[in-house]
């Protein structure tokens, strides 16, 4: 990035993180990310080469550091500097949620990263101690099966079948559960609607929007709403 020239805090500051793609990039750091790959499937749209490059850039401010892993990789991680990032990182997306948050584009219905999110939102601590499989049937231009497996104290996405028994089966329109995502709409609302359904014990269907934590600015966009168990089918 080229520099401002302006001797001012906020012109350096937007030197370090104004680049395309590096306020994400510390924002998947914020969700917990911490090695390459997890860094890639939380940014699709960003080549590898690049995001090699903006995190050799970060290193080199200061904004973050890389370790060696016991497991024979290397992991980075913020700094107090970047650390620091989080509280405008956060005001950045709740003004966002409140201002800029149109209905997603067409381009923006990802349902694998839709479902990276999710799995990142899981309440870890409500999960049953068996195994639960969810199988998310999403339709749409982009329409596509994935696979959400829920350990004790661990949730994981899957692209191909994993091979386990499926608990719950979730079949959605993708825009649909983008607006449940993002807090405009209620699981309830868009069942209702028909552009939902979900099948499996009704025991399970009732846990599932208390294991499945929103969009952290999900209060934001829709305000504080009494959620409603959805209706088994």
């Amino acid at each position: 990035m080229r520099a401002y020239n302006q001797y001012c805090p906020i012109a350096r500051a937007a030197e370090i993180v104004g680049d395309r793609w590096t306020i994400l990039i510390v924002r998947e750091f914020l969700n917990g990310s911490r090695h390459f790959n997890e860094l890639a499937r939380g940014l699709p749209g960003i080549s590898r080469t690049l995001l090699q490059r903006r995190l050799e850039r970060l290193v080199r401010f200061g904004v973050l550091e890389r370790r060696a892993s016991g497991e024979g990789r290397s992991e980075y991680h913020l700094t107090p500097p970047g650390e620091e990032l989080q509280r405008t990182v956060w005001d950045l997306g709740q003004w966002g949620a409140r201002w800029a948050l149109t209905d997603p584009r067409p381009e923006e219905l990802d349902p694998v990263l839709l479902m990276w999110w999710m799995h990142r939102r899981i309440n870890l601590d409500l999960l049953p101690k068996q195994r639960v499989v969810i199988q998310f049937n999403f339709s749409g231009r982009r329409g596509k099966t994935l696979w959400l497996v829920l350990e004790p104290r661990e949730a994981s996405v899957c692209r191909d079948d994993p091979g386990f028994d499926i608990d719950l089966l979730v079949t959605a329109d993708i825009a649909a559960f983008y607006h449940v995502w993002s807090g405009k709409r209620t699981l309830a609302e868009v069942i209702d609607q028909g552009l939902v359904q979900i099948d499996g014990p009704p025991a399970l269907i009732r846990k599932l929007p208390e294991w499945l934590q929103l969009s952290r600015f999900a209060d934001v966009v829709r305000g504080p709403v009494t959620p409603r168990v959805p209706p088994s089918r």
